[in-house]
């Protein structure tokens, strides 16, 4: 199960040790779905697509690898 962070800066924290982070867009919704992988858990932090280019740029300056699905 994903563990839901409701923190963008706490989400920033746990994205820093991540081995992945993915970037998912739910267009029905309007929300995007960021999700770190860790090697224990996938945290998972939720925005509306106004935010998320905003959330997006700070998580590439802290995750390793990016990935659009």
């Amino acid at each position: 199960m994903p563990v839901y962070v409701p923190d963008q800066d706490r989400f920033l924290e746990i994205a820093k040790n991540a081995v992945e982070c993915r970037v998912k867009r739910v267009e029905k919704k309007g929300i995007v779905k960021l999700k770190a992988r860790t090697k224990r858990y996938l945290y998972t932090y939720i925005v509306t697509a106004d935010q998320a280019n905003e959330a997006i740029e700070k998580l590439k300056s802290v995750c390793k690898t990016i990935k659009e699905v």
